[in-house]
């Protein structure tokens, strides 16, 4: 029997007492702040976060050329235009200030405890709540919070790690991680290494080359460079440069032209949503292919022996896809070395490949990733002590990326299987926090104690999704995080479509998937004592359903 913690006497319109911890302050979570806050009635809500500033991955990614590799209005809330992004792609640090913005204008920070961080979750199934230890980065002290729901928002990269290279602790010069950024760090003059090839390895390049004596790129498997993201739309600014900066009468129609700014946004994204198709099999897929490399070959015309160990055997977007304005064009200056070999260890002055070749070095910067398991972050134990992470250790299971099976009351903003190979993310985070909102609000309405996924949606996502990807260009043999690192492993962290298709099934939960307890065991308890909150609250409009706002009028033929 689950505690009743309401009164069998209260109105069926009476809005239980909700309690929800939000963990992470970026995007998902800042807008959890603003929506929970904006829907759910008689809400507690804490959102804990282990930085001391809101922005989740843009707060903590600082490192040299850190920019948005899709198209800045692409990448904003569709409730807060922005017409004053500077150029194409976004800086790090401007799509930060523009999220901390947000946080402002809606008064969302006094929700927020930065500094914290979570260490443990766990349900208690006699309370049908969950047991938070969150640790003050401060001071060290581990204090304890409740809540009826959690909502992770801690997002697929965010938990960052050291390659796995002998003796790389043994370095005497500067090592630094893409993800852990020394700002005070100049690479004025400097030979630095750059291990990796992902989106961090080709932003940090081109930007800190111009500043080095010499750098040795290590790249241990291929990749593709696209052309920008919206070429068409690439092709019709009138300014120069690998961010393609807006012009000044640009900007200016931006800020003057509300409906300008909306047409050109809607141009943008449907050019990015419309690129899903090429992520199939088949003739599309070999289109990409050609044109990538047509687009690769031209811009390593002076170092064409590049190309030969940087090109891949499988398609675009096997693994993720990146435009990278400007790293192939610095490949090819006189002081970078494009390195294929393996790397055999790092000694104290330099990185030892495999056929015995020492490049010694002042720095090494290792743009090698995160831990994309989504086992390891902080234990989590569901009902009756499940070990989440141990139980992922193999396969991420959930149902629609949102939740899992034995772990009532948790949500996942861009967990397993959420990522999007193409597309907008943005409008993605949106939509999937709508639809937690929905749940909270019907548990709260249906005087619902607990609410997981069945076992069997969440078994049946898994087969559709093994069933998906076999026709896209994802499941191809490429080493990549979308399988965790392996070549051939199973796809966790992309939903199974496009980006329009995951908010399409976001529009509105599909509830019967899911198992519930009400509260006191009693499955009529929404019901109520037989009364509304107006016939018990005089400040209550007990004429409501009169207000104009409330009236569904009808057309006349009239009026058609």
């Amino acid at each position: 029997m689950v505690a009743n913690d309401i009164k069998s006497n209260l109105e069926i319109d009476h809005a239980r007492p909700m309690k929800v911890i939000v963990i992470g302050a970026g995007i998902s979570g800042i807008l959890a702040a603003i929506r929970f806050t904006q829907r759910i009635p008689n809400l507690g809500l804490v959102v804990y976060d282990k930085n001391p500033e809101v922005g989740g991955t843009w707060y903590e990614n600082r490192y040299p050329g850190v920019a948005c590799d899709v198209p800045s209005h692409v990448y904003q809330a569709s409730f807060e235009p922005n017409p004053n992004w500077s150029q194409f792609y976004s800086s790090g640090n401007e799509i930060l200030q523009y999220w901390k913005g947000i946080v402002e204008k809606y008064d969302v920070r006094k929700y927020m405890k930065l500094n914290h961080k979570i260490v443990e979750a766990r349900f208690d199934d006699s309370q049908s709540k969950w047991h938070v230890a969150v640790e003050n980065c401060s001071s060290g002290e581990v204090i304890h919070d409740t809540c009826d729901v959690l909502y992770a928002c801690i997002g697929a990269l965010n938990d960052w790690k050291w390659p796995d290279i002998s003796g790389l602790s043994s370095f005497k010069g500067k090592l630094l991680h893409s993800a852990s950024w020394d700002e005070s760090w100049n690479p004025e003059g400097l030979s630095v290494a750059v291990i990796g090839s992902g989106s961090s390895a080709i932003q940090i390049v081109p930007a800190i080359q111009p500043k080095t004596s010499r750098i040795d790129n290590y790249v241990r498997g291929q990749t593709w460079i696209a052309p920008p993201w919206a070429a068409t739309e690439v092709r019709k600014h009138t300014a120069t440069g690998s961010n393609f900066k807006f012009t000044a009468e640009e900007l200016e129609d931006f800020r003057s032209n509300p409906d300008s700014l909306l047409a050109y946004r809607k141009r943008l994204e449907t050019e990015v949503q419309s690129m899903t198709k090429h992520l199939f099999r088949g003739q599309l897929a070999e289109k990409a292919a050609s044109d990538f490399k047509q687009h690769m070959t031209k811009l390593l015309e002076k170092k064409p022996e590049i190309l030969n160990k940087i090109l891949p055997s499988f398609s675009p977007g096997c693994r993720r896809i990146t435009p990278g304005p400007g790293y192939l064009e610095a490949l090819t200056e006189d002081n970078v070395s494009f390195i294929s070999d393996n790397i055999s260890k790092i000694t104290e002055d330099g990185i030892v490949t495999a056929d015995g070749t020492l490049r010694k070095v002042d720095a090494i910067i290792c743009a090698t990733g995160f831990d994309t398991s989504f086992s390891k972050r902080f234990p989590i134990y569901g009902s009756g002590g499940l070990d989440l992470g141990e139980r992922w250790k193999n396969y991420p299971d959930t149902y629609l990326s949102l939740s899992t099976h034995g772990a009532p009351n948790l949500f996942f903003a861009h967990g397993p299987s959420s990522g999007i190979g193409v597309g907008s993310l943005t409008i993605v985070l949106e939509r999937t926090c709508d639809y937690v909102c929905s749940v909270i609000a019907k548990m709260q309405k249906d005087r619902i104690a607990t609410i997981q996924p069945k076992k069997a949606a969440c078994d049946s996502f898994r087969r559709y999704c093994d069933e998906f990807f076999k026709k896209t260009v994802f499941s191809l043999p490429c080493r990549s995080w979308y399988k965790r690192g392996t070549e051939d492993g199973p796809v966790t962290a992309l939903w199974p479509g496009s980006s329009l298709h995951f908010v399409k099934v976001l529009e509105k939960p599909r509830f019967e998937d899911y198992d519930y307890i009400y509260v006191g065991g009693d499955d009529m308890s929404w019901i109520g004592n037989g009364l509304t909150m107006a016939e018990s609250d005089s400040s209550v409009d007990m004429t409501a359903y009169l207000n104009p706002e409330n009236i569904d009028y009808p057309r006349s033929p009239s009026q058609v």
